[in-house]
């Protein structure tokens, strides 16, 4: 099902170029183009040919269809569709219906008929997303004539339900985006449900939990002592100074490039808005945070789909894209991005963002592109809330260029971590030999569980390096319910770009990948 996203401006407001970076990140783009020119009107045919320049040689451009949604149904399976602009499509039709000298319902039901089919091709088109450009129109003084009220009214019944039915509203100014609240929900995170999932809300009381990808239930025994004599200093402000030096050595990085955070979540929230972005491209599937801060700060967000074995494909990125977000080890498929591939995404005025959260798991500091300070743009956020046990304990932080940083620095409050999550960091920052001990578990235990679901019929398991697993079963729907029926909480999937048949399963010990392959093996019998 693709996203219907719905761009409103003023003329010249900028809503046409929005709309065409919403659709730059996809593999093929069907430009719907509404407008019909006559051909003694010079000024319209240069306005349209300063459109038609703009746009991408590789774009497939339908002119003038009367009917959008056939458009957009007939598009190609995997294809994004730009309908530009309903204010030109709706006075075409109500022309071609004379609804500008007399008025006449049955046309003006039937044009109605037509903005709710465009929204139920858009539900149904395997590609996207589906964006639709429409004008805001009314603002100023009325026209008196009475066809001209007509379009006026029209326009504004057509707008409301295709808003209606879009996952996304988009009121341009001058230039910037708004993102508009749904109907009942005051504005604010997160734009989409999907985006706002987390595992842990997914685990009954006593099930088996494969769904929060935590290494264990609670923090060592050192970094529990280390948290213990932290609250003896409970009764000062917190200074950050020791953390932040144990984490630019960490890094290897001067202190100027490090910014300490409420974890890596804390820190996609700051980038969003410390920087104006034009155009996000989140290379999916991907944890939703990121998306979620961006939308809420009105960015525009292109979704990049991985290539074949969920690998990271730099030329897939749009040249106007200005900031990059993708995870590695990648969360939720688990699998590592090539550190040259990384590389090649990062170039002059932009900014590329790697979540490293679970590169902790990963032996190899080779791996990791945390010390790269020659990479134009770089940026890059760790989280030590995984690897020891700490969600509760909100720690992490953003390494990047200093004048990111500042800026990012620039909208916090005075003390905006306490004295136990400046702990946490100063001691998992230097925690190596704990590290390197439980990667190597991690890793046996992970190879045992790929190999039993691998060897499950119609179950496709992802090659990972974190602390959980993808797989992609028969009916995923039906076999997650199943498991949660016998006590096993896995991480269905909420995540743009996977299907319903996407599981996320977390790796923990022998005994609980036997209960899961025993439980799945039981399941998929059944469906057989």
């Amino acid at each position: 099902m693709a996203e219907l996203i719905l761009v409103v401006g003023g003329t010249r407001s900028g809503k046409s170029a929005l709309a065409e970076r919403l659709v730059a990140g996809a593999p093929s783009v069907i430009y719907v183009a509404t407008m019909r020119v006559d051909d003694g009107d010079a000024e319209l045919a240069g306005r349209v040919a300063i459109h038609q320049a703009r746009r991408p040689a590789a774009w497939r451009t339908i002119e003038i269809p009367d009917d959008p949604a056939a458009a957009v149904a007939a598009a190609e399976p995997g294809s994004a569709v730009l309908v530009d602009g309903l204010g030109a499509w709706l006075a075409d039709r109500m022309g071609a219906a004379g609804l500008f000298e007399a008025d006449n319902a049955e046309a003006r039901t039937a044009i109605l008929a037509c903005a709710g089919a465009l929204v139920t091709a858009a539900g149904r088109h395997q590609g996207g997303p589906v964006v639709v450009v429409a004008e805001e129109a009314g603002l100023g003084v009325v026209p008196a004539g009475a066809g001209t009220r007509r379009w006026l009214d029209l326009h504004g019944e057509v707008v409301q339900t295709l808003a209606a039915g879009a996952g996304r509203v988009l009121l341009v100014v001058a230039g910037r985006a708004i993102e508009l609240p749904a109907a009942g929900r005051p504005a604010g995170p997160p734009p989409a449900a999907a985006l706002a999932a987390h595992g842990d809300t997914m685990v009954p009381p006593g099930a088996l939990d494969l769904a929060v990808n935590v290494h264990g239930q609670a923090p060592p025994a050192h970094v529990r002592a280390a948290l213990d004599a932290a609250l003896d200093r409970a009764g000062a402000y917190p200074d950050p100074g020791p953390a932040r030096v144990a984490v630019a050595k960490a890094s290897g990085r001067p202190e100027d490039e490090v910014l300490l955070t409420a974890g890596a979540s804390e820190a996609f929230w700051l980038l969003a808005g410390a920087l104006h972005v034009r155009l996000a491209a989140i290379v999916t599937p991907q944890y939703t945070e990121p998306e979620t801060a961006l939308r809420t700060f009105g960015a525009p967000v292109a979704h990049v789909p991985r290539g074949a074995g969920w690998a990271l494909d730099p030329a897939a990125i749009p040249d106007q894209a200005d900031l990059v977000v993708l995870g590695n080890p990648n969360n939720p498929t688990g699998t590592l991005d090539d550190p040259d591939r990384i590389a090649a995404v990062c170039r002059p005025g932009r900014v590329t963002l790697v979540d490293e959260a679970f590169m902790g798991f990963v032996a190899d500091p080779a791996a990791s592109v945390l010390a790269r300070r020659d990479l134009p743009g770089l940026v890059v956020t760790r989280s030590v809330t995984k690897l020891w046990a700490l969600p509760g304990v909100r720690a992490g932080w953003l390494a990047g260029p200093p004048g990111i940083v500042a800026r990012c620095a620039a909208r916090r409050p005075t003390w905006p971590l306490g004295t136990l999550e400046l702990a946490a960091l100063e001691l998992c920052a230097d925690d190596e030999p704990y590290r390197l001990r439980v990667a190597a578990e991690v890793a046996a235990e992970r190879a045992r569980l790929v190999t039993a679901l691998r060897g499950l019929p119609g179950v496709e398991v992802a090659e990972g390096a974190a602390n959980f697993v993808l797989l992609r079963v028969p009916d995923g729907p039906r076999v997650h319910a199943g498991l949660l029926r016998r006590g096993i909480a896995v991480r269905p999937s909420t995540f743009p770009g996977l299907d319903a048949c996407h599981l996320r399963v977390a790796v923990r010990d022998t005994t609980a990948t036997k209960a899961l392959v025993t439980a799945l093996a039981e399941l998929l019998e059944e469906g057989s």
